[in-house]
């Protein structure tokens, strides 16, 4: 079986200037970064706090632009070399390829709860009526009530937000999906729901990439670890 998602030598540096009068500080956040993820599996993102971890979720979903090295990705097409792709590419991914639970839910203000997690399936053109019953489906079992279904999830709190956004990520089938701190602000019903979901996700073949600071809920999903020994996030 081949991997899903090849990195190789990826490396990440932020310069910070002050003024003009002061020279640049120069971050060498991540250096000569390369692992594999294959299907099914989950690879966890291991270390202290400041050792690159998010930063290393954000490039392999585009938010940052790599310094150096390799971030490819399989596609129908054949490989897809992220690490410095065209914006078209990169956002064309985001649709098909890469899936993303970020720690903060970020949506359209006055877009209703059942829109928001109907998205990724809708843009993959699922008709109306499937997408909008599976995420039913989904909302229900993250325990968000009805009533709030038709409301902006803005008006939610944290933890409601933070299952709207597992319910949107977990709408279609991600090759590779990132998930970066995917339990912070449930309680033990709701994450057990999550660790589900994300068991299904690897019996489905996704490759996933997370970040869990919450011992049990690594415990229960990982495959294998990636011990990070960066210097910053």
């Amino acid at each position: 079986m081949d991997a899903t998602l090849k990195v190789s030598r990826l490396a990440k540096q932020f310069v910070l200037r002050q003024s003009r009068a002061v020279a640049p500080t120069v971050l060498d956040v991540l250096e000569d970064v390369s692992f594999e993820v294959f299907p099914g599996e989950c690879l966890v993102l291991s270390g202290a706090s400041g050792t690159g971890k998010s930063t290393l979720l954000r490039l392999l979903y585009g938010n940052y632009l790599a310094t150096g090295g390799s971030i490819r990705v399989r596609q129908e097409a054949g490989w897809l070399e992220l690490a410095g792709a065209e914006p078209r590419r990169v956002l064309a991914a985001r649709r098909h390829t890469l899936g993303y639970v970020s720690q903060f839910l970020r949506v359209i203000p006055r877009v209703s709860a059942l829109d928001v997690v109907m998205e990724p399936a809708r843009l993959r053109g699922c008709a109306k009526e499937a997408a909008q019953a599976k995420a039913e489906a989904l909302l229900a079992r993250l325990n968000i009530p009805e009533k709030l279904w038709p409301l902006a999830p803005g008006t939610f709190s944290g933890g409601e937000q933070q299952r709207v956004n597992i319910a949107r990520s977990f709408m279609v089938f991600w090759p590779v999906l990132l998930l970066d701190e995917p339990t912070a602000s449930l309680d033990d019903k709701n994450r057990q729901i999550v660790l589900e979901l994300i068991e299904e996700a690897k019996a489905a073949g996704s490759a996933i990439v997370g970040i869990f600071h919450d011992i049990y809920a690594r415990e229960a999903v990982v495959s294998r670890l990636l011990f990070m020994e960066g210097k910053g996030e």
